[in-house]
């Protein structure tokens, strides 16, 4: 049978695994950051009608520009945002990779701080962008000094910083992310994938979009608004940083189907994020609870808690998954990452998590 090794694959590829995590059909899964919600009837229900209507067009291409969609980001955004300040793809995982295609490639770095997303690198990699990896200060944090710091030292041509960071969860204030394009020399990336469920005071790398060119927000539909199932990511920025991504995107690469969904998605926005505020409780509960058992939960501006004091993570994982729960070894010696789900999945977590403590 014909493997890997036998074909003439790019040499920085090889050796390589793509991303992945544990798939199985358990009562209770919550490993992969999604919002266990789901989406609500009635706006189900348009979405539906929505998608329908865009059918009757599909013998033609899609708006390439996706303009309407652009428009409607901003106007959800706000911070006097316009649609020539939005660029979106399928997922953030592609406006990522089109950031990279367009900045990156040979002889160019793209810096991060881990533990952080498992696809910087891996993006990276798919972009022939080298990957510098360093790691976070004491609890995961990052202070504007370090980050000016690194990246002095380092001078990469893209930094990319996760706020509220996977997998930790933890905040990055706005000094800390104006120290750091101060010192950067090329393209800045905030990936505000969580920033929904952010505490309500935290303020959003969008205030600091204004005369700054080389920054760059991104976001996703797929987390607090319930749309990991229909791929939608954006980001905010000057608008030459979309001018250039219209270099790298494939033609048409929004169909018609997904801009409609996700346009009908943004007309409920007030419907589709009405389970925040019991996501946050959710998240608290969880880190109260670990704390009790003698765990170790570390601040989270997210929708999952990181916690640590594990004795086994391989043992605790499966002694959870035989009790129909999953959750996410993310390879961090003593530590694992959970979901906040609804009340009776965190229920569900914390019974099981103390019946394995007793």
């Amino acid at each position: 049978m014909t493997s890997l090794d036998d074909l003439p694959l790019r040499d920085n590829l090889r050796g390589r695994t793509p991303y992945g995590a544990p798939q199985a059909p358990v009562p209770v899964a919550l490993n992969v950051n999604e919002n266990t919600h789901g989406i609500p009837e009635a706006v189900a229900h348009d979405i539906v009608a929505s998608v329908a209507a865009s059918i009757i067009g599909l013998n033609r291409y899609p708006d390439r520009e996706f303009t309407d969609l652009r428009r409607d980001f901003a106007n959800y955004l706000g911070h006097g945002l316009t649609a020539e300040n939005i660029w979106a793809a399928n997922g953030s995982n592609e406006v990522l990779q089109q950031i990279l295609l367009a900045f990156g490639g040979p002889g160019r770095t793209l810096l991060g701080f881990t533990p952080t997303y498992s696809m910087y690198p891996l993006l990276a990699s798919g972009t022939s962008t080298s990957w510098v990896a360093r790691e976070r200060e004491p609890d995961f944090e990052l202070s504007g000094e370090y980050l000016a710091r690194v990246i002095a030292e380092e001078t990469p041509d893209i930094v990319v910083l996760c706020a509220p960071n996977n997998p930790t969860g933890t905040p990055l204030g706005l000094d800390a992310i104006r120290a750091a394009y101060e010192a950067a020399p090329g393209i800045v990336i905030v990936d505000e994938a969580y920033a929904e469920f952010s505490d309500l005071a935290t303020p959003s790398a969008l205030e600091l979009l204004p005369g700054r060119p080389r920054l760059i927000v991104s976001r996703t539909m797929s987390k607090a608004f319930a749309f990991a199932g229909a791929r939608v990511g954006y980001l905010a920025a000057d608008p030459v940083i979309a001018d250039a991504l219209r270099l790298v995107r494939l033609p048409y690469h929004l169909s018609a189907l997904t801009q409609a969904a996700a346009r009908a998605a943004l007309r409920h926005s007030d419907a589709m994020l009405a389970v925040v505020d019991d996501i946050r409780r959710q998240r608290e509960r969880i880190s109260a609870g670990l704390s009790a058992l003698g765990f170790k939960p570390y601040r989270s501006g997210s929708n999952f808690v990181f916690f640590g004091g594990v004795d086994d993570t391989d043992q605790l994982f499966r002694q959870l998954f035989e009790r129909g729960i999953l959750i996410r070894d993310i390879g961090i010696p003593g530590h694992m990452r959970v979901t906040a789900g609804t009340e009776a999945e965190t229920s569900a977590f914390l019974d099981a998590m103390s019946a394995l403590r007793s």
